[in-house]
């Protein structure tokens, strides 16, 4: 017989009964604020085209690193959940094959924020009443191939759905935002917008480098072939992701180095790499400068300015060649952010035109420099725990680490890091629940007011990430 999939209602709630009962309260004060998605990596093609889903596990499986990379790392080849090979050879072709392997193997996910999304994603959006494993995966799998051929749960409907009321896509810089235009035009461009993202071709020993230079040139009309030239057209595609609605840029670095380097050294790094012969600590160095360089950008026109370091990308050489970045091979690193923003902070810092918001995935660095950052500067943010920290427990620790010193109105309160749209709602679904349980606590501690705890919730549900990314809020 089936083991039933039934969510508790006072799942990630805390465990002490007088605790829990003020968490009821808080929770349910936020449970149906609308989402403020504004770190997401959902196409906007996606939305754009609005076709049905094409199958569970391409919803589920194939575009989920957190999903795959579980699964691989207990043996399971990357081909077999379908994911695309660069070179086109064979891989899994049978989504319900997939699927199998998927709930054959649902113990794998016992005690990871994987398994609170995808069982928040089966039972609360797609009504499945059965818990994922090998006697059940044909029954599921054939209820969700059924629920995704219903136009309610078209990609624009369940963004309707979810009530997402802003989406922040995460797009290249090099990206000419067609699909943001249809969307305009489908009277969607005040809800679903761009964010810029200039890793590709501030990186200069990166994977394709010269070929993302030259088209930053096409698209601004500006010549690439030197420093100044990638400089206008940096600015130039700045306006472009403006004037579609964007609120942000998003940098992904290894390191925090902000260094500025004097503009003939950096002409003169540019021209080296697009000869090829840019040495590595050139590249760093570079990639250090440009970070100094989009801040003052940031400065003439308002993004808000993204950083997610300490991130050592595609640790698996032969991953990467086979099926390309972005499948569960990118592996944290301590990360330092006193000294490496130092040179950005002094000139900035106090910019009133400044904003930036501090991502990490080394929890170390909470109570040493990011609270410490964000509770001095006046442009300094510290965002929601990203990717591994994405979790009940590490959000706890957040909340435990950087309040006391930047209190709860330095934060960017909730916003999710994902490709997977389904997951969307459960993500910040299990953010309130462990904001409403940290609150709480303050409550019962004698801390904060109930009244005051309540106010604080929504903030960090709802109010504070349209403040951090200056979306102007009446509510």
């Amino acid at each position: 017989m089936a083991t039933p999939l039934v969510l508790h209602p006072d799942r990630a709630l805390p465990a002490d009964p007088a605790t829990r009962e003020v968490a009821r309260r808080l929770y349910a004060a936020t449970r149906s604020l609308p989402l403020v998605c504004m770190h997401g990596h959902v196409e906007a093609e996606v939305l754009a085209d609005d076709l049905p889903f094409p199958d569970p596990a391409r919803l589920f499986v194939v575009p989920d690193h957190y999903v795959t990379r579980m699964l691989v790392s207990q043996g399971i080849r990357l081909e077999d959940l379908g994911v695309p090979r660069r070179d086109g050879g064979a891989v899994e072709s049978d989504p319900r094959a997939i699927w199998r392997r998927l709930c054959a193997n649902w113990h794998l996910f016992r005690g990871t924020p994987s398994r609170y999304w995808l069982e928040h994603e089966l039972a609360e959006v797609f009504g499945v009443r059965v818990r994922p494993s090998a006697d059940t995966a044909d029954e599921i799998y054939d209820q969700l191939a059924a629920t995704l051929s219903d136009p309610d749960f078209r990609p624009r409907a369940l963004l309707r759905r979810f009530n997402i009321e802003l989406l922040s896509t995460t797009d290249p810089a090099t990206s000419d935002l067609r699909h943001h235009a249809r969307l305009r035009e489908d009277g969607l461009g005040d809800r679903v917008i761009p964010t810029f993202r200039p890793d590709a071709v501030v990186h200069i020993t990166g994977e394709g480098w010269r070929e993302h230079v030259e088209e930053l040139g096409r698209l601004t009309g500006f010549d690439t072939s030197g420093y100044p030239g990638f400089l206008d057209a940096l600015r130039k595609q700045r306006e472009v992701f403006l004037d579609a609605g964007a609120l942000a840029t998003d940098h992904g670095h290894l390191g925090t180095d902000t260094t500025p380097l004097d503009t003939a050294e950096a002409a003169r790094i540019y021209s080296a790499a697009l000869d090829g012969k840019a040495a590595p600590e050139e590249a760093e160095a570079f990639a250090g400068h440009m970070l100094f360089v989009m801040a003052e950008m940031a400065c003439e026109d308002g993004l808000v300015m993204q950083l997610h370091p300490g991130v050592l990308r595609n640790h698996d050489d032969d991953i990467l060649r086979a099926f390309g970045p972005d499948k569960g091979f990118d592996i944290p690193v301590a990360a330092e952010f006193t000294r490496g923003l130092r040179p950005l902070l002094n000139a900035f810092g106090h910019h009133p035109n400044f904003r930036l918001i501090l991502f990490t995935v080394d929890e170390t660095v909470y109570s040493r420099e990011l609270a410490p950052l964000a509770g001095a500067y006046p442009s300094v943010r510290l965002g929601a725990p990203w990717w591994f920290l994405d979790s009940p427990d590490g959000m706890r620790r957040f909340r435990e680490l950087a309040t006391e010193t930047a209190g709860f109105y330095n934060t960017s309160g909730f916003v999710d890091d994902t490709r997977a749209f389904a997951s969307i709602p459960a993500r910040h679904d299990l953010a309130r629940r462990i904001d409403a349980g940290y609150l709480a606590r303050l409550v019962t501690e004698h801390r904060l007011t109930e009244d005051e705890a309540t106010e604080t919730a929504v903030d960090l549900a709802y109010r504070l990430p349209r403040l951090a990314y200056r979306r102007s809020t009446s509510s």
